[in-house]
This record gives C-alpha cells, sequence and structure tokens, in this order.
C-alpha cells in the first residue's frame, strides 16, 4: 500500500514539474515575442496618444495573446522616431480566459528581470557615454558634436605641483586658436560641457574645460544633486581662479592658443564663476555667463557674488537668464543691472521669458530647443564684437 502510495506521489510531482517546465517555455516564447514587439520599428505598429508622447501600442497575434497599451505591467516601449525619445508605456498581457495564473506570474517574472537589466544597462551607457550619473535620464534631444576635423581629448593642466584633469577641443589643422575657457555645472566636466568645446572648436576656438571640483572629489558617479552639493560647497573660489588662469597658461603653453584672443563661458555654477573671473582676469577680453546665480550670503569660500563685483570687470560679460528660473528670480537679474551701470565695461543681459534654468541643456527636460539655439547664436557674437574669434 506504501508503496503504491509512494509510486502515486512520484507520479504526481512529475507530473507538476512538466507542467511547470511548460509554462516556462511558455513564458519564455511569450517573452521572446513581446521582446521584438517593444524592439520593432516604431512605423509598423499603430500607435496612439499617452500622457502627451506618440506611443506604441499594438497587437500581438498569436496563440491568441493580445497586448495593448492598457495597464498591468511596466515596459519600455519605444516612440516613434519623429518624436526621438523614449517613454514609458504600461502593456497589458492577456490571452482570455484561457491564460491560467501560473503563466501570468510567469511572465511578470521574465520582465520583472528585464526591466532589472535595463536599468542596470542604462546607468552602464551613461557612464560609458560620459555623462554625469546625477543627469540621468537623458534626453532624446541631446546634441552630439563629431570629432572630424577636431583634435579633442582629455588633457593634463599643470598647477603648481599639481595636474588637473580637463577636456580640450580645436581645429586639427591650423592656429593659433582664440580661446574660450568652458566652465562646467555642478555636474562637472562631463560629456555636455565636453560637447560644447567641440561646439566652440567647430567655430574655429581652443577650448579647454579644467576640472574645478578634482580636489574636493569625483561628482560624476554620484546619483543625486544632493550629493554633488557638499563637494562643491568645499570649492574655494581663489582655487578656481587660479585653476583658470593655469588653463590660460597650458592653452598659451601648447603653441594652439591665442590668449589675446580670450574669452570664457559657463553655465550655472559655472556662470557664477564667469563674473568672478571677469573681475579677477587681467587678459580676459568678454564672457558670456548661462544662468549664473548672481547673489548670496558670504561663505568662506564664496566671500563675493557677481552683484559685489560687478563694478570691477574688466571685461563685458553678456548674462543668459531665463525668466522662470525658479532659482534666480527676476529681482537678483535686476540688482545685477543696477550694479552694472557702475562698471567700467559695458556688460548686457538677456532675460528669455518662458525659459527656465538650464534651458541650454539640451540632454535635460529643462532643454528650450528656441531660446537656446538663440542664445547660443548670441554669445558666438558677442565673442566676436569683443575681440574673441
Amino acid at each position: 500500500m506504501g508503496q503504491l502510495a509512494s509510486a502515486v506521489n512520484m507520479e504526481t510531482l512529475a507530473v507538476r514539474a512538466n507542467a511547470r517546465q511548460r509554462r516556462v517555455r511558455r513564458a519564455a516564447l511569450v517573452f521572446k515575442k513581446i521582446s521584438a514587439l517593444i524592439w520593432r520599428p516604431a512605423e509598423s505598429l499603430s500607435s496612439q496618444k499617452r500622457g502627451g508622447a506618440d506611443c506604441v501600442a499594438g497587437d500581438l497575434v498569436g496563440e491568441g495573446l493580445m497586448i495593448s497599451a492598457r495597464a498591468a505591467m511596466n515596459a519600455p516601449i519605444l516612440c516613434r522616431p519623429r518624436a526621438r525619445r523614449y517613454t514609458r508605456a504600461v502593456a497589458f498581457i492577456e490571452q482570455g480566459n484561457a491564460m491560467s495564473r501560473d503563466v501570468q506570474t510567469d511572465i511578470a517574472n521574465v520582465f520583472s528581470r528585464m526591466e532589472l537589466n535595463r536599468r542596470h544597462m542604462v546607468a552602464s551607457s551613461l557612464a560609458a557615454a560620459g555623462f554625469a550619473l546625477a543627469v540621468q535620464p537623458i534626453g532624446a534631444a541631446t546634441v552630439s558634436t563629431d570629432t572630424n576635423g577636431l583634435d579633442a581629448g582629455d588633457v593634463k593642466i599643470p598647477v603648481g605641483d599639481e595636474t588637473l584633469p580637463g577636456y580640450r577641443a580645436m581645429p586639427a589643422k591650423g592656429g593659433p586658436f582664440p580661446v574660450i575657457l568652458v566652465v562646467q555645472e555642478i555636474f562637472g566636466v562631463h560629456e555636455h560641457i565636453k560637447d560644447v568645446c567641440r561646439r566652440f572648436a567647430k567655430q574655429g576656438y581652443f577650448a579647454i574645460a579644467p576640472e574645478m571640483y578634482y580636489r574636493q572629489g569625483d561628482v560624476s558617479k554620484l546619483k543625486t544633486i544632493d550629493e554633488i552639493r557638499p563637494i562643491v560647497a568645499k570649492v574655494p573660489d581663489d582655487q578656481v581662479m587660479g585653476d583658470l588662469d593655469a588653463a590660460v597658461e597650458f592653452a598659451q603653453k601648447s603653441g594652439k592658443g591665442d590668449v589675446a584672443k580670450l574669452g570664457i563661458t559657463g553655465f550655472c555654477w559655472g556662470g557664477r564663476i564667469v563674473w568672478l573671473y571677469a573681475a579677477h582676469s587681467k587678459q580676459l577680453k568678454a564672457g558670456v555667463a548661462w544662468y549664473g546665480r548672481l547673489v548670496g550670503d558670504p561663505t568662506e569660500n564664496q566671500p563675493k557674488h557677481p552683484v559685489n563685483i560687478a563694478a570691477d570687470l574688466n571685461a563685458p560679460v553678456l548674462g543668459l537668464y531665463g525668466g522662470k528660473d525658479q532659482g534666480i528670480p527676476l529681482e537678483t537679474v535686476e540688482q545685477m543691472r543696477e550694479a552694472l551701470k557702475k562698471a567700467k565695461v559695458a556688460s548686457e543681459i538677456v532675460v528669455y521669458p518662458d525659459s527656465p534654468h538650464a534651458f541650454f541643456a539640451d540632454y535635460r527636460p529643462s532643454y528650450v530647443e528656441a531660446d537656446a539655439k538663440d542664445a547660443w547664436q548670441k554669445a558666438l557674437a558677442w565673442f566676436k564684437k569683443n575681440g574673441v574669434g
């Protein structure tokens, strides 16, 4: 009797094991078909409006399986190429009443693993592409400037007994070229800043971006801006001025930089530095400050702000600001305009009424293409007007 019971139990276990294997194979088949759908060219699928984006929704016919953008499991769906961006869509998987709960669970597990792998690959690809981790996700509008006709890459800038890492781009032939110092955002010298250097190089400049936080820490691997701020707060303005002077000397000694035609531009954190450097340097011909903070409380590392040194500017600065910048109120812009009236040189501030902070940062949601392009042309014209070009 006992042997019969054991045989029955073993047969039952075998049946269950076979059933489980069939479900796993079924889930694998479903996963394969869903993957083919997800990464199929968008134009081959029907589209529908969802959350303001043209997302792909399609029916997968086969084995009675249907996928539509309705509810249930997260899955990355490729948007139309003309939208040039990815979006999150919700995929609902059903097979009428015939699909068992176990199969649905198997499929959900497959997608769960796929999502974890996808996130890992995104983080890895961002790091590989040179973007700081804190700026993800990267927008599809991101501008990528090639190196055709350029000499571009990482450099080591001597500063006393140290060497400061940086990035330099210039035309591959000719020279010496007018020099543009490119001062980073809070995120450091990541891919966006390097791309800006290449954009200037395409215009005939020797563009160099020294890594300003090098001594205090590497912010490129930090995942949030809150982790970055304490490092940035430790960077003294005097150190930054000295490092920029060292970058100018590096450009001159290279034989490729004409420092008699010296300009500086910077973004966000670097925008504030542009104003300060224009009061510090006697060589500077012109500066362009993109949405840099203008006022603030003095600290040991930041004893003065642009509004405090406006009268001491040695070179004219063009300020480019957003009217909807939540971090730089328009009243502070007006304060700076008033302070500039006492300056020895004629500076100017342009406000784009509908733009937020970081409207030039094409890799971020804050990007405003029309204003960014207009401001870029104004920046190039400002440099040429003031002898940098």
